[in-house]
């Protein structure tokens, strides 16, 4: 959530910089400032009979001077009441189109309206040479490893379930970011799958994108549509973290559940966009000072998995009109997919600054009182992704190979082959 105060202070740098995003925030960001314009009208109104009325009730000399006064302080309340609503009405309008303004792009991230516009910053890997490669839902049905059809009739589209090999390599996928993470110093968490309404709000998915998610009828309940909810409001208690606490480093594996009302007719085959997926989601609470370091650490740390398993992929830095609407600056991580020729996004890590933390009320404590903190997060990674990126980098004629990092958890399974 944007400061209001700052807004106030300035407004046509911040103007010039949502603007960045998209020029329709310019008129919300107009409309914030003609309705602060008349709560400073309204307050002075209501400041004025309130003074009145301690002025009145000080000047009682008389029962019949009191009888008169009282009448009239009934009035001045009356006034004061009519008023006291109007300003609320007024901060409830502020509020409702801030909750629907988006983070303000930090200076380094370049000017852009879509991905076409972003900036590739980093290569890593070697391509595969591969002949004709196949998709992975092609392999991992040859294999028998992965099953669409079933699913589908079972819960629908756009769902699928792991099968043998394929279930074991899921769950060491997981298991493998999760011990990266615990050797880099990050606490594990497992968060229940229902956030509430107010912790999305929170964390930005609400009001604004709804349609995205997955609500209980008849509660405020939601399905999480990622780890980062939980984990960013797990310290949003109304009580600071202290100085000496900073930075926390979290992380958690958790199904993630998204409607992707948005994305119809997009990846409709394989494992790239599914109603339910697996994610290990990195999360970094730290001061303000330090959020941009804190932010190349965790990009890194999601990097670390993908080479750790060997996978082609690129850090692109999203453009102001491509990042999401939390963050302040982001880098996706795109993993190489032979099939597609392409690179494919696995992770996105943003830097949210004190966004979300205004939202959530999440402060700490310094010499100086207390102050928002600053909020990051990340995949470390998409597992469903990363096990679809795993079979297409490394099939072979026979089948496929099994990562080297992964033989542990795999009890040291190389090779999945065709029935």
């Amino acid at each position: 959530m944007l400061d209001l105060k700052y807004i106030r202070q300035n407004p046509d740098q911040i103007k010039q910089n949502i603007s960045r995003r998209s020029e329709s925030y310019k008129s919300d960001i107009d409309k914030i400032f003609e309705l602060d314009e008349q709560k400073r009208k309204l307050q002075k109104q209501a400041d004025a009979f309130k003074a009145e009325r301690n002025s009145l009730s000080k000047s009682v000399n008389s029962p019949e001077q009191a009888e008169e006064i009282k009448e009239k302080v009934k009035q001045i309340n009356q006034e004061i009441s009519g008023l006291d609503s109007a300003l609320d009405q007024i901060d409830n309008q502020i509020k409702d189109i801030i909750l629907f303004i988006p983070n303000l792009p930090h200076l380094s991230v370049p000017e852009g309206k879509d991905e076409s516009q972003n900036q590739i910053v980093k290569t890593w890997g070697n391509i595969p040479n591969l002949a004709n490669p196949k998709p992975h839902w092609q392999i991992a049905e040859e294999l028998g490893i992965l099953d669409f059809e079933n699913t589908a009739r079972l819960a629908g589209a756009r769902l699928a379930t792991f099968i043998g090999w394929g279930a074991k390599l899921e769950r060491a996928l997981i298991q493998f970011m999760l011990n990266e993470a615990s050797s880099a110093g990050y606490t594990e968490f497992a968060p229940p799958a229902l956030i509430s309404a107010k912790t999305l709000q929170g964390t930005g998915q609400l009001p604004k994108f709804a349609e995205d998610l997955y609500h209980l009828e008849g509660t405020d309940q939601y399905l999480i549509p990622t780890a980062e909810v939980p984990l960013t409001g797990f310290y949003a208690n109304g009580k600071a973290l202290s100085e000496a606490e900073l930075p926390k480093r979290l992380c958690a594996y958790t199904p993630c559940f998204r409607s992707e009302a948005g994305a119809a007719g997009r990846d409709t085959r394989g494992l790239i966009r599914q109603h339910q997926f697996d994610k290990v989601e990195l999360v970094h609470l730290c001061k303000p000072e330090d959020s941009e370091a804190e932010h190349e650490k965790l990009v890194r740390q999601a990097e670390n998995i993908l080479e750790k398993l060997n996978l082609p992929y690129r850090r692109v830095l999203l453009c102001a009109g491509d990042m999401g609407f939390s963050a302040a600056k982001c880098y996706d991580l795109e993993v190489w997919f032979p099939s597609q020729n392409a690179y494919r996004e696995i992770s996105s890590c943003s830097n949210c600054t004190d966004f979300q933390a205004r939202r959530l009320n999440l402060k700490f404590k310094n010499k100086n009182g207390t102050e928002y903190l600053h909020t990051l997060n990340g995949s470390s990674l998409a597992v469903g992704r990363t096990w679809a990126a795993l079979l297409e980098n490394y099939q072979t004629p026979e089948g496929f190979l099994i990562p080297e990092a992964l033989w542990p958890y795999l009890n040291n399974q190389k090779i999945i082959v065709k029935n």
